[in-house]
């Protein structure tokens, strides 16, 4: 494991001890501030509950793309994502091939009654119940523990931050949130690789806090860590299969004033070692509630004031493969 990304157990901040509680917090500040990763375990979503999400989102990445067609949409919409459709690279203004991945896309759905909000932020999900019937339930049950588990996280960032630990809590009475679940199919599906394309091209994510279940391959996840936090740039991100792999995002990044980094990370193409590795990510990205005003705490950057919700717009829009 990097030391620089460590694995935090959760027990000992659930536990009654505040030293413990403490110790853990002062743990999370240490790593947010260098890499803007950690792994948790202790975190009560089993490998089965994680499993069923892939089987089922396997039966429907298998259909032909015909079928996966009539459930087709943009970057921001709930349903299949195509490759071809995203360019996570271009969030960094670097115009690189588009993403050599398919996602199956879901969210937050429950209307808080104003309808421009509800029109982008909490659209209804789209299920193929005939076509692959386990997806729904899978999904669903898997977003619920992935949101007590997101806020139980947040709990612990506000404490390690030096804030109460509802501090980011209280702006989640109604967030906002997606359910990427990416397959990285190998060459056989995807094609050879175009020069600098990716499965997912070098990011940071753009909101609060990501909560990522990965598989481990030579294709797969690695983290930027700049020489002056004690990095080599980029190297693999390490892994534990029992672990969620958690980062914050911009957004978060921004309301502590920079005093913690937004992960920098990509996902490599299929490997020429092992150029049919086929893997899937569940990828949970939490946000805060609508138009959340975000001021930052402290930190070496004094960010003005910015809504939640523009913010994480215009971020979307960018990566859009038109």
């Amino acid at each position: 494991m990097s030391p620089r990304i460590p694995v935090i157990d959760l027990a000992p901040w659930l536990s009654d001890d505040p030293e413990a509680r403490a110790r853990t917090a002062a743990a999370v500040d240490a790593a947010l501030s260098q890499a803007g990763f950690l792994l948790v375990t202790g975190h009560g979503v089993s490998r089965e509950e994680r499993e069923q999400v892939r089987a089922a989102a396997r039966a429907f990445f298998a259909l032909p793309t015909e079928v996966k067609q009539q459930y087709g949409v943009s970057v921001g919409g709930r349903g299949w994502l195509a490759k071809g459709a995203e360019a996570n690279g271009y969030s960094e203004g670097t115009e690189t091939p588009p993403d050599l991945k398919e996602s199956w896309t879901v969210g937050a759905d429950q209307p808080i009654g104003d309808p421009e909000i509800d029109a982008f932020w909490f659209q209804p999900n789209r299920w193929p119940e005939a076509e692959a019937p386990a997806l729904r339930k899978a999904v669903e049950d898997y977003l619920a523990r992935m949101r007590v588990v997101a806020d139980e996280v947040l709990r612990l960032l506000g404490t390690a931050l030096g804030q109460d630990p509802t501090f980011f809590t209280d702006h989640t009475a109604h967030p906002s949130y997606t359910l990427n679940i990416n397959w990285y199919p190998g060459t056989g599906v995807v094609g050879e690789p175009q020069p600098g394309q990716f499965r997912i091209g070098p990011h940071t994510d753009f909101g609060t806090v990501t909560l990522l279940d990965r598989q481990q391959g030579k294709g797969g996840l690695q983290v930027y860590i700049a020489p002056e936090d004690g990095g080599i740039g980029w190297e693999d991100a390490p892994y534990d299969p029992d672990a969620l792999t958690v980062n914050i995002g911009d957004l978060m990044a921004r309301w502590t004033g920079d005093r913690w980094k937004s992960g920098r990370h990509r996902v490599l193409p299929p490997s020429p070692e092992a150029p049919e590795e086929d893997l899937m990510s569940l990828v949970y990205f939490y946000e805060c509630d609508v138009h959340t005003t975000v001021q930052p705490v402290g930190g070496p950057v004094a960010y003005p004031p910015v809504d939640s919700s523009d913010y994480l717009r215009a971020k979307l829009e960018a990566i859009s493969v038109s």
